[in-house]
């Protein structure tokens, strides 16, 4: 049965790849949007300037004496060369995010007139050079004063609060900002940060993950509630006050692992189902459907907040569209035992609800496993469970070891896959609208700070001027927006020639991807 598995897997992969020597730009929509992400705090630094108050991300990365983003890539002071070099490589599209304390200090009220500048000047940059600007309004970094007021993302205050943060953003950049998103990965961040989770914002090492004793196996699925309200409140407001006048679109996104039964049997299909359920469906069908998956209900009884009938009609169609963060494909089977997998290291409680094994490649030392047809198999998924909601894939991206090489081969053919399989679920009918490489620079990182690295361009973080260097995947990406080059193993070949160093062959990454075990 493996045999037969990892055989399928690699002709899978030799499929993918023949076939995405064959596409071109012109072969995606006029308006289909390519583009890089970066979010606030990874990129900008400036953490106690201008006014700005610390957010829980500040609070965190201090509090494990690890690395920190008081600096990162200094986005705050050097936003017009980086904007510049966006314009020089062709993108169509910037994805950030806004830092709430940087722009309402304490959580509430008051607008700091230095930070409102410095968001309008960089929206007004983007679009003197006519790139999109996709604003997201949440990714992480909460106010700590409000953390420390009432708890965050568990108490419903925060719908309040985050919808009048919403307001302003709305009102002050509304008429240049087209694309909203208004909580960034929410059910990662639910898992990642509540109940058992960890360094994702609470600063407190010991806090208790016995569910005995402590609320933690009720945190997560409240402040996912939470979100959820808070998303369509937002979205609502944005609906009634800007939306004829400002015509954008708003929605939020989720982490979406592809996931696949391990093996063909029935308990298997059973169990991806169910896999499913909990990390796609949880947020999906309460925003299309209005209400929590059958087999969330079933599972946790109480533990689960309900949507009151006025909730449910809110959350029910709030979301325009879906964005989607995907980098890892899972194997699921209800009866292979693993050892510990991503999620249940950040989330016992949620990963025992869950009910189902996930395994992931093991070849691999990152989270992120290259296998395209993973988000293939997503946005056929998501079209036919989900009434074919338009989709963003807002982040999808390839780690490599900070200093390792600008001739970064092997993060070319990892984007030029996946763009690939993205063409190959259009065709299919999926109506999936834009593509946001993560990330533009190399920035500070969530789980592993400055070691590991997805930029199209390297940042020297040991030069105070954090000097920007263009990576081969830089040069394709701009080639590729261009129509400069065509879509084949040569190109790779001939962007070598351009770069000094050693590079890494296409066949190995095909066998990388192909390895299951």
């Amino acid at each position: 049965m493996k045999l037969f598995s990892l055989f399928f897997i690699f002709l899978v992969i030799v499929l993918a790849t023949n076939y995405i020597n064959a596409f071109t730009r012109n072969d995606f929509q006029e308006d289909f949007l390519f583009g890089a992400a970066i979010s606030a705090y990874q990129w900008e630094g400036a953490f106690d300037e201008d006014g700005k108050t610390p957010s829980v991300w500040d609070t965190t990365s201090h509090c494990y004496n690890g690395s920190n983003g008081d600096i990162a890539c200094d986005g705050y002071h050097k936003y017009k060369e980086d904007v510049k070099l966006m314009a020089e490589m062709g993108l169509e599209a910037f994805r950030f995010s806004i830092s709430w304390s940087r722009l309402i200090p304490n959580g509430r009220g008051s607008i700091n007139p230095k930070g409102l500048l410095f968001y309008k000047n960089l929206i007004k940059e983007l679009r003197i050079h006519e790139i999109e600007p996709h604003v997201t309004l949440y990714h992480y970094d909460l106010p700590q004063c409000l953390e420390d007021e009432y708890g965050g993302w568990i108490n419903r205050k925060i719908i309040e609060d985050f919808t009048a943060f919403a307001d302003v953003c709305f009102r002050e950049f509304g008429e240049d900002v087209k694309l909203w998103t208004t909580i960034n990965e929410a059910t990662m961040f639910a898992i990642g940060t509540y109940g058992e989770g960890v360094k994702f914002g609470h600063c407190n090492v010991t806090k208790s993950i016995n569910c005995s004793t402590k609320n933690s196996c009720v945190e997560t699925y409240l402040a996912g509630h939470n979100m959820l309200l808070a998303h369509a409140s937002a979205s609502n407001m944005y609906k009634l006050k800007y939306k004829s006048k400002q015509r954008g679109s708003i929605g939020l996104s989720i982490f979406a692992f592809g996931l696949s039964p391990y093996t063909n049997s029935k308990d298997d299909e059973i169990a991806t189902q169910r896999a499913k359920a909990f990390l796609y469906g949880w947020m999906l069908k309460p925003l299309v459907f209005g209400d929590y998956p059958d087999e969330m209900k079933s599972t946790l009884g109480l533990r689960l907040p309900v949507f009151s009938e006025e909730e449910s009609e809110q959350v029910k169609g709030s979301s325009d569209f879906v964005g989607i963060i995907h980098y890892q494909t899972f194997y699921v089977t209800i009866t292979y035992q693993p050892g510990p997998s991503f999620l249940s290291t950040i989330n016992k409680g949620f990963y025992k609800d869950m009910g189902v094994n996930l395994i992931s490649n093991e070849i691999t030392s990152s989270v992120e496993d290259p296998n395209p047809w993973g988000l293939e198999h997503d946005l056929e998924y998501l079209k036919q469970s989900y009434n074919n909601t338009p989709i963003y894939i807002l982040e999808n991206g390839f780690p490599s070891q900070h200093d390792s090489m600008l001739q970064d081969t092997p993060r070319v053919e990892y984007i030029k896959a996946y763009i690939g399989v993205v063409l190959n679920a259009i065709k299919n009918g999926s109506d999936t609208r834009g593509y946001f490489v993560w990330s533009m620079i190399d920035l500070y990182e969530l789980l592993d700070g400055y070691m590991y690295s997805y930029g199209l361009y390297y940042v020297n973080f040991s030069d105070p001027g954090r000097k920007r260097s263009p990576k081969l995947s830089a040069s394709w990406y701009s080639g590729f927006l261009n129509g400069t080059i065509d879509i084949a193993s040569r190109d790779i070949t001939q962007f070598q020639s351009n770069f000094s160093g050693s590079s890494s062959s296409r066949f190995v990454v095909t066998f990388w991807w192909a390895e299951k075990d």
